[in-house]
């Protein structure tokens, strides 16, 4: 069996531990693809040497780079992952697309503006590359079980999605793109939302709200709703699917799914030994993108579905901007909020 060579930009240092400045994420992928008998892990790039040769230590790689660029020249890598903060992710994505890497898989959210989502998708597409984000949640059985009971009928036809989560950048690009998980991945007609950003809120070094609601209406009719912040208490659960015979809740009161069918009592659904946040979904994503890889096929973490979720998030920030409706495709190349912040529209503590 040919194996495919990986490259990872991006180790981090997991001795930190998780926070809102890295969660070592490289760490997560390399595991999913050292598990992989098609796949050889070959080598690493940080700026910080500490870091990529503790990496390269940790999984015997013969070299590490403190340049991704080298990497990229030096190395004859079929797949690269990119585990960095976002406002790097289009730069890499579009270095390594460059450099002729066939697959690609970066950390989510997709980018600092929407410019940048668009550009990596139709750059990948030209270059028939392979490009994912890591929306791993879709390789969830609390999510992927609450899917089998829409599709299979148990609340009738899907009317409503809700989320609720810290904010909608960041934590929300998760529950914004299962909405396309649960809806058949179309994209929003239109969006609606507003934010307060009061105070300065960075995480992964980009800026995300305090607070937000928005609303927002699919091409088949349904409704998506989230809130974030103190707000996120509205909704009071992290997805709650609404259907015309009953409804799905995920992640309420304690409970990882449950389900009630007209108006009947809970029912709770076991979903065997996982939660919201894993075990398992990394890698099944990532054995699911080299299958596509080989196949031919869409993988489940597609550019394109990522690129559907982006465009409801910025159109939030966008409507807030704008103060209207913002009707897609949107028609912007920023980021809202960074822009309403540089020139004193929000003026944050």
């Amino acid at each position: 069996m040919t194996q495919l060579r990986v490259g990872v930009i991006g180790t981090g240092d997991p001795a930190k531990g998780a926070s809102r400045m890295g969660y070592a994420m490289a760490y997560q992928h390399a595991d999913a693809y050292v598990s992989l008998d098609n796949c050889q892990l070959v080598a690493c790039a940080d700026i910080k040497q500490e870091n990529a040769e503790a990496f390269a230590k940790h999984y015997q790689l013969p070299n590490f780079y403190l340049s991704h660029q080298e990497m990229l020249t030096q190395e004859d890598l079929d797949i690269v992952s990119v585990c960095v903060w976002p406002h790097l992710h289009a730069r890499l994505v579009l270095d390594a697309i460059d450099a002729g890497v066939r697959a690609i898989h970066s950390e989510k959210p997709m980018a600092e503006t929407w410019g940048d989502a668009r550009r990596m998708v139709l750059a990948a597409e030209k270059n028939s590359v392979q490009l994912t984000f890591n929306h791993q949640r879709r390789f969830g059985k609390p999510f992927s079980m609450a899917k089998d009971l829409l599709k299979s009928g148990q609340i009738g036809d899907l009317l409503r999605l809700e989320a609720a989560c810290g904010d909608i950048y960041d934590y929300g690009t998760h529950y914004i793109d299962m909405f396309g998980f649960y809806n058949q991945d179309l994209p929003a007609k239109w969006v609606q939302g507003q934010i307060d950003y009061r105070t300065k809120n960075l995480v992964f070094g980009a800026m995300v709200e305090n607070q937000a609601t928005a609303l927002w209406e699919y091409q088949n009719g349904v409704f998506g709703f989230i809130a974030t912040g103190l707000g996120s208490r509205s909704v009071g659960v992290h997805n709650r699917l609404i259907g015309t015979e009953g409804v799905i809740e995920v992640g309420a009161d304690n409970v990882h799914l449950r389900i009630q069918r007209n108006g009947k009592s809970w029912e709770t659904i076991d979903t065997q030994g996982e939660h919201l946040h894993g075990p398992g979904f990394i890698e099944r994503g990532i054995a699911d993108l080299i299958d596509s890889f080989h196949n031919g096929t869409e993988p489940e973490l597609s550019g394109r579905r990522a690129l559907n979720a982006t465009e409801i998030i910025f159109s939030i920030y966008e409507s807030s901007r704008r103060r209207s409706r913002i009707d897609l495709p949107l028609d912007i190349d920023d980021n809202p909020l960074v822009e309403m912040v540089e020139s004193g529209a929000l003026q944050p503590e």
